[in-house]
């Protein structure tokens, strides 16, 4: 981090904006990590597609399935990668706090710019906000890095506005990608955005969040480098229009992704969401990789049904003959 603990809110105001991308982890065929296909995703995702930010070792990394060891090691090669070329978000969740605040310190320690905090699932509980600002308080104390919160319903909860209003006050918070009813996320933002950035990693709902909330921050999931191609930058086109005030064109643009969304989605098995997007991604020239245990590889049917999707939905790979 290049900020002081006093700064977090206002350096983020600054810097954490535009569209970040929750990064897959691609898996060897022995399923270690692809420490080189990982680099050479970023530099895709951050050169090739302008993406400005990464969220690192999330749900989308299969944190569950890495050691602590791991999980540690993807944020020094994320830090590493991205030198010079753009920002990153640790995900330092976990239900043991001894193992946030170790993953935290370590992410402070490397240069990291950020880290987020999954809300922890709470057994036996029939209330939260208290727990959740004593939870969020010390993992604040613990370390001097900007947090960002994270509220899903996998928590088996969702954290309300009013919650999220006051846990915004704590000195390094700084964000929430807030994953709840488009009502909640945006009385948060009537309540706490002087505070905060409030996102969601819905890009359904990104273009709307621009022009109807003033958002900046794309806080985050992986179409970002599954809808777009070095030729073919759409989201980040219309994402630019939107942001400067030109939102028929962003509208026009946002658009026109429409075939590739449906294709995106609508051969995504329920149960393998991770193995599918790799294979997306491979299709795209990126590097997908396998995923790990308790998560489902692809059939060959599945495969077959996603890779002439892909090749419908008008998603540009290579440039015209005759062009540049």
């Amino acid at each position: 981090m290049n900020y002081s603990r006093g700064d977090a809110k206002s350096h983020a105001e600054a810097t954490m904006t535009g569209i970040w991308a929750a990064a897959l982890m691609p898996f060897t065929e022995d399923l270690r990590i692809d420490e080189d296909g990982f680099r050479e995703n970023i530099r895709h995702w951050t050169d090739d597609l302008g993406i400005e930010g990464l969220f690192i070792a999330g749900k989308q990394g299969e944190s569950y399935a890495l050691t602590l060891d791991e999980r540690k090691r993807t944020f020094d090669l994320a830090v590493e990668a991205t030198a010079g070329r753009g920002q990153t978000i640790m995900s330092c969740s976990d239900q043991n706090m001894d193992v946030v605040i170790e993953l935290a310190r370590h992410a402070e320690d490397i240069g990291a710019d950020y880290i987020v905090v999954h809300a922890p699932m709470l057994h036996f509980t029939s209330a939260q906000d208290e727990t959740l600002l004593e939870y969020y308080r010390t993992i604040s104390e613990s370390v001097n890095i900007g947090i960002a919160l994270w509220s899903h319903p996998d928590s088996g909860y969702l954290m309300s506005p009013q919650l999220c209003n006051r846990l915004a006050d704590l000195e390094t918070v700084v964000a929430i990608k807030y994953s709840v009813p488009r009502e909640m996320y945006a009385e948060l933002t009537a309540l706490a955005s002087d505070r905060i950035q409030v996102s969601t990693s819905s890009e359904d709902e990104w273009l709307d969040n621009i022009l109807e909330l003033d958002w900046k921050l794309y806080l985050c999931s992986s179409p970002p480098y599954l809808i777009q191609t070095a030729i073919d930058r759409r989201m980040h086109d219309y994402t630019h229009a939107a942001l400067t005030g030109r939102a028929d064109e962003a509208r026009s643009i946002s658009s026109s992704l429409d075939p590739v969304r449906s294709a995106l989605k609508g051969t995504r098995p329920p149960e393998k969401p991770h193995a599918h997007q790799k294979y997306w991604q491979h299709l795209l020239g990126q590097v997908g990789g396998h995923v790990r245990s308790p998560m489902l590889e692809l059939t060959d049917a599945e495969k077959d049904a996603t890779r002439r999707a892909f090749e419908e939905c008008g998603l540009q790979t290579k440039r015209p003959v005759g062009l540049g």
